[in-house]
């Protein structure tokens, strides 16, 4: 690949591929476009009993772009990873220029979960998430998927189906149905950080009346 740029990157997302290296230590990154293609329907979010009650009884507080780059090195901080230095490094350009964006979730002040993904007119790109906490991804889900729902998103793009994912709500669908959901999302605008930010309570309350 030559050399990769935000500006590239991008591009890549606009037509609906996404940057990958093996592993931190390879400098060699390359293009992804699955055959079959992750997302997580808007209205679709399950949240189960056991979440429910996790999020009523949580002290947990949720942030957004309070520490992009503490999320995507804690994404990083793994014995299996496809980002490298280089690829933390345009995303965290892409965050600086407004077109990435990272949840939180903090335990006070220690950082014990979030997610992080790229936005693009209505899409949201999901790259990575990570818990060092029992349901504090799934926290971070919830209120990424009820940020997105409010701020005017119409596509969630989880790039693969995890068996983690899908338990959630996410579902596989074609690259071609993909194209045709990008297509419509990337010619409209929606702004991340419209919706005020307030509890995880208060993200359970509006997710389990739509659910």
């Amino acid at each position: 690949m030559s050399e990769l740029t935000p500006e590239i990157l991008l591009h890549g997302y606009s037509i609906g591929i996404f940057p990958m290296a093996e592993h931190r230590d390879d400098p060699e990154i390359f293009w992804v476009d699955p055959r079959r293609r992750g997302i997580m329907p808007l209205n679709g979010f399950h949240i189960s009993r056991s979440l429910t009650r996790a999020i009523r009884r949580t002290s947990f507080h949720h942030t957004i772009d309070r520490d992009f780059d503490g999320v995507v090195a804690a994404c990083a901080d793994r014995e299996d990873t496809w980002i490298n230095e280089e690829i933390a490094a345009l995303y965290g350009a892409l965050h600086r220029a407004g077109l990435a964006h990272s949840l939180e979730v903090w335990d006070r002040e220690a950082l014990v979960g979030g997610v992080y993904g790229v936005t693009l007119g209505r899409a949201f790109f999901g790259e990575s998430m990570f818990s060092r906490r029992d349901n504090a991804s799934k926290m971070a889900l919830a209120a990424l998927v009820d940020r997105l729902r409010r701020a005017g998103f119409i596509l969630f793009d989880t790039q693969f189906l995890t068996d983690h994912l899908a338990s959630l709500g996410a579902k596989e669908i074609s690259r071609a149905d993909y194209h045709a959901q990008l297509d419509v999302a990337k010619r409209g605008s929606a702004a991340f950080s419209r919706p005020a930010l307030d509890s995880l309570q208060d993200v359970l309350q509006r997710m389990t009346q739509i659910s």
